[in-house]
Parts: C-alpha cells; sequence; structure tokens
C-alpha cells in the first residue's frame, strides 16, 4: 500500500526516513528504507552462498555422530553404529542416507561449545549472551549482509527461515537485519491479485509526484537518493526473483515430494540458487532439548533430518551449487553421555559436534575424537569460533576483517580465528 507521510524520523545518520511505501516489511522497515541502509555495506565477498541449519536444544552428539558401542549401557544408549560409504568412519543407525553419501559430509566432533545455555548467540555470532548483552556483535548472516549487499537490488543478501527476532545485526544496525519470508512480507514480494504491473507503474509515478510536492520543501539534498532506493525498491518487486524462489509450485511434484515435511530445506536451496547470501532454517516440529525420554524422540526426529540433510546436499550437487554454498548444521551444546533417571541426556557444554557440506572443502571425513564416554576432546580440539571462521573462509570472508561498533571502535569477526585445518 501507498502510506502518505505523518511525521518525519530522524536516525542516527542523519537522513529523514518517510514511509511512502510500505513494500517488503523487515523488521518494521519497508524495502526501500532496507536497500537506503544498506548503500554503505560494500559488496566485497565474492558470490558465495550459506546455508545454516541449527538445531536449537542441544542435539545430542552422542547419539548422532559420537557413538561409544563399547561403553557402559547407561553411556552408550540404545543406538547403534553404521559403516558409511568412507571406510572407518561409522554413525548411527538413524541416519542410513547419511552413510550412503559421507563422501559429500564431514563433521567435525571435537567442537568446543561456546556455553551450554540455550542461546542463538554463540551459533550465529560465535560469543556468548553475556558478552553480546555488551558488545553485540551481529550474526553471520549480518556479516554477510554488510559485506556482501545485494545481488544487484533483486534479492536480499540474508534470508531467516526460522522467524523474526532470533537472528540480529547487533552493532552493525537494522538495515542488516534478515528477510523473513513469514506472514505478511512474502505477500508484499507479490504484485497481488488486483495488482498489475500497469498499477504498480502508476503508483511509482503518483510517488514521483509526492516526491516533487517534496522536493520544494526538503532542502537537504537527501530527497535525490531516496528517489534511487525507491525505484530500486520497485524493481525488486516487479522482479520477482525471492518471491519466485519462495514459490514451491514452481518446483517439480517429486521435488516436492522428497522434500515433504521439510521443505525449509527445498526453499533454503531454491534461495542461495537465486543469490542470497546466508539462509538460516532450523527442522519443523523437531526437539533436541531431550532431557527427557531421548531415544525415542530422537527415532522419531533423526529420520526426517537425514532425508532433509541429504535431499539438499545431493541437489546442491547435482545443480552445480555444492562449492559455492557451504552448509552447516548444529546446535548451541552437546549432551551428557551418562543417560538420566528420565530416559533423558542434559546439557553439556564440553563438547559438540558439526557437520559440514560443500564450500570447496574437503569432504569425506571424520574430524577429532572423544574420550571413551564422548565426554570431552581426545584429539584436535576446535573451539566453535575456529569452525566459524571455517565457515567464513569458505565463503571468501576474512574473519581477522575488523568492522565499527556502534562506538565506531574496531571489532574482530572473531576472536579464535584459525580454522579447522582438515577441511581446507
Amino acid at each position: 500500500m501507498l502510506t502518505i507521510p505523518g511525521s518525519r524520523q530522524t536516525f542516527c545518520d542523519g537522513i529523514s526516513r518517510r514511509n511512502f511505501l510500505k513494500i517488503g516489511a523487515l523488521g518494521g522497515l519497508t524495502l526501500a528504507d532496507m536497500l537506503r541502509l544498506r548503500a554503505n555495506a560494500g559488496n566485497t565477498a565474492p558470490p558465495k552462498s550459506a546455508i545454516m541449519i541449527i538445531l536449537h536444544g542441544g542435539p545430542s552428539h552422542i547419539d548422532m555422530y559420537d557413538l561409544k558401542p563399547d561403553a557402559p549401557a547407561e553411556i552408550r544408549g540404545e543406538f547403534k553404529p553404521i559403516p558409511t560409504n568412507v571406510p572407518g568412519v561409522h554413525i548411527s543407525e538413524h541416519f542410513p542416507l547419511q552413510a550412503k553419501m559421507w563422501d559429500k559430509l564431514a563433521v567435525i566432533r571435537s567442537v568446543i561449545p561456546v556455553d551450554q545455555a540455550h542461546s542463538d548467540s554463540g551459533i550465529t555470532t560465535g560469543y556468548t549472551d553475556q558478552v553480546n548483552k555488551v558488545e553485540h556483535h551481529p550474526t553471520i548472516g549480518c556479516v554477510v549482509s554488510k559485506l556482501r549487499g545485494g545481488n544487484n537490488g533483486e534479492v536480499p543478501p540474508y534470508v531467516s527461515l526460522r522467524g523474526p527476532g532470533l537472528e540480529e545485526p547487533g552493532f552493525l544496525g537494522v538495515a542488516h537485519r534478515p528477510f523473513h519470508p513469514r506472514g505478511p512480507a512474502i505477500d508484499d514480494l507479490r504484485l497481488g491479485q488486483q495488482m498489475t504491473m500497469k498499477r504498480l507503474e502508476d503508483r511509482k509515478q503518483l510517488l514521483s509526484r509526492f516526491d516533487t510536492l517534496r522536493r520544494d520543501v526538503d532542502a537537504t539534498g537527501s530527497m535525490d537518493g531516496m528517489d534511487a532506493f525507491n525505484a530500486r525498491a520497485f524493481d525488486m518487486v516487479a522482479s520477482g526473483t525471492v518471491g519466485k524462489a519462495l514459490d514451491l509450485s514452481r518446483e517439480p511434484a517429486l521435488s516436492r515430494n522428497r522434500y515433504r515435511g521439510c521443505e525449509e530445506f527445498l526453499l533454503a536451496r531454491r534461495l542461495v540458487g537465486a543469490g542470497v547470501g546466508c539462509v538460516t532454517l532450523g527442522v519443523e516440529g523437531s526437539v533436541w532439548d531431550t532431557h527427557h525420554d531421548n531415544f525415542n524422540t530422537l527415532k522419531r526426529v533423526m529420520p526426517k533430518l537425514d532425508r532433509a540433510v541429504t535431499n539438499l546436499v545431493q541437489d546442491l550437487h547435482d545443480r552445480g551449487l555444492s562449492d559455492n554454498v557451504v552448509t552447516i548444521m548444529c546446535g548451541e551444546f552437546g549432551r551428557t553421555p551418562r543417560i538420566n533417571r528420565e530416559a533423558g541426556r542434559d546439557h553439556w557444554g564440553t563438547i559438540m559436534a558439526v557437520l559440514m557440506a560443500g564450500g570447496d572443502l574437503k569432504m569425506g571425513q571424520m574430524i577429532g575424537s572423544t574420550d571413551v564416554h564422548a565426554d570431552r576432546p581426545k584429539d584436535r580440539p576446535y573451539h566453535l569460533q575456529q569452525v566459524q571462521s571455517t565457515l567464513y573462509r569458505a565463503l571468501g570472508i576474512d574473519a581477522a576483517t575488523t568492522l565499527a561498533n556502534q562506538n565506531g571502535r574496531p571489532m574482530y569477526l572473531l576472536d579464535q580465528r584459525d580454522p579447522v585445518v582438515e577441511l581446507l
């Protein structure tokens, strides 16, 4: 809709914002606002993309990728390891599809978590909630937005399929919030049943007339720049690139059936194929905080995850995207080796496993090991920030890059920047 401006809003960059167009609602910003605020972001990163699969709740590493069949029953649990197509590598019996394509996957099972609290902060920024209360580090997707910018204005650089409020830009500012294709936002990317290209052009001309009137009383010089951003917002809607990527009816029926129940993974594949720089997603209906009934819960959710991950990775390979798209999957921590009285496993902040695929990294590996009870690293310990540094490297971003915070102080993307060398 077209909104006639009321009060003027002045932001810290000194530009007067007028909410003419409600197109593409991004965290309270119009699409034109997002484009305008991102103008100074630069576009230095190469055109590579990341898919981040977040298993919020803390998945059980010992039941997925680090089974201990020789441990006592109260440690090893109910699941058995099975061999993969890479000699010497074994994973859970409930991941049979991953086992068949392990040459396209790699897991670091000796990762030290950032924290053992339920929080996205460690997964998405590399820093704890406590640190971010003061330092406000941006999420990885927001960094991609800052350093990469959009794809000729046709797609947002960062899309979250998880819902608003989970991934924030911190000191980078609201211009780098992710686009959330939920609710009215997705409708804003379509013309609508009653909207034709002719009517859209009429609205564009009407906006131009309002701008002409305002220009007579606006002597700041900001109006000329705002015209360009509003034009780009119209062009993004008219081009339909994102709307088409999010329209699963355009996908062949056979493909949609393969992703039934895990459509977010199909959306992620379509979005990176359309040029989105970072997509974050979860697994709908899955519970990873298994304090109770751990094994029955995992028997239900692990096969769904297995199917989703293997479909995604295979599709990226089949489409020639695997070298340019890096996929990472993890939760915020692991789970206790010892099974509790309620047949569950509790939070475990000393070890976790992280899966990676693509990005021109070396696949077909199981990196690092843990002690006999899977409670601590035995060799090749890597901090989660080092895994994230490897992710940045696969995207062509130097983790030693500094970005100015809200006080103008240069801040490194990560403090622990040595990569996982086995993947390079």
